[in-house]
């Protein structure tokens, strides 16, 4: 039978081997996990007409998403370091590119996001915009993947798709006396150094776990944007970058419960990264030195506190034509 279960996978194989007016043609998928037997046994009659129709010259070869996607999480996604991750969220959507040929991706796409992005029968609630636009990227790198190197379109499928527009900027920031209070609420010797660190240096928790200390310095070989940086040492923290900080399990623990103290709920320890950037911008530093602290790789990042340098752009809007008034005779 060209159906059978997989055992180890849990979920129905599809397999055709057949020959063809002399040529051979094998085809082997992986089917959803919460398909059941109709359900496999339905794609099984769908599929097999579709390849016998090609085989016999009834229509040109047509490539379905669901061709490139099984290609690229067999050859592509093993090599990635969210492989895993990728696949699953593949699998989240395959209700909207099942049987869909690669030139419909944009359309598939578009309505994948106009169902998803909404609450109804199907949905108890709407997927996060930033989801959205994560599964929408993997679909069309999976289809860009095929077209490229196994020519399974003619131009590249993901030309007209449009990612959502994601918005996640927080705009929550504390003042050095408020991290001094947070700080006070807790009797936990590293949960108090990751914090003063964090707002000293503007790194994240990862990175105050994993940097190497030097005399002046806190040292990454690696990065979230993949290049290593340099954070000079604040002479504020340097006992505290003697602290042996344990699990970020435990540390977080006893943040969340020093910020419930100090009647700031709604603080994330990511929010200190913020504020490091609030009170740099706030002693006029400017952006382009702010963004190099906190390891920005483009300008994007670093605009988003473009907002709080208001007196820098007050200083540059009172600069214009100052030149001329000062050569000009009185």
């Amino acid at each position: 039978m060209p159906i059978y279960r997989d055992k180890e996978r849990g979920s129905f194989v599809f397999e055709f081997d057949r020959r063809l007016k002399g040529k051979r043609i094998r085809v082997r998928k992986y089917l959803p996990k919460t398909w059941n037997k109709s359900q496999a046994d339905a794609f099984d009659r769908e599929e097999s007409a579709r390849l016998y129709a090609i085989a016999n010259n009834v229509e040109r070869p047509v490539f379905l998403i669901d061709d490139a996607v099984a290609v690229y999480i067999a050859e592509r996604v093993p090599h990635l370091k969210s492989g895993p991750n990728i696949a699953r969220e593949l699998a989240q959507m395959y209700f909207a590119y099942r049987g869909r040929q690669m030139s419909e991706l944009s359309q598939v796409c578009k309505s994948y996001m106009a169902k998803a992005g909404r609450v109804d029968e199907d949905n108890d609630a709407p997927l996060a915009a930033a989801t959205l636009r994560n599964r929408i990227r993997y679909l069309t790198s999976a289809c860009r993947y095929a077209w490229r190197h196994h020519g399974m379109s003619e131009h590249d499928p993901a030309e007209r798709v449009v990612a959502p527009l994601v918005r996640n900027e927080r705009r929550r920031y504390i003042s050095r006396k408020e991290m001094l209070q947070l700080c006070l609420a807790s009797k936990h010797r590293p949960m108090r150094a990751a914090v003063r660190i964090a707002f000293y240096s503007g790194m994240r928790m990862s990175e105050i776990r994993r940097a190497v200390r030097t005399e002046d310095s806190f040292v990454l070989d690696d990065t979230k944007n993949g290049e290593p940086r340099i954070v000079p040492m604040h002479r504020k923290i340097r006992c505290c970058a003697k602290v042996r900080l344990p699990d970020q399990s435990r540390i977080s623990k006893h943040f969340r419960d020093a910020r419930t103290k100090v009647g700031l709920d709604w603080l994330h320890f990511h929010d200190l990264r913020h504020s490091a950037a609030s009170s740099m911008i706030n002693e006029g530093v400017d952006l382009y030195t702010v963004g190099a602290v906190l390891g920005h790789k483009t300008a994007a990042s670093t605009q988003r506190y473009a907002h709080l340098a208001l007196s820098s752009l007050r200083a540059a809007i009172a600069r214009i034509g100052t030149t001329g008034e000062r050569k000009s005779p009185k």
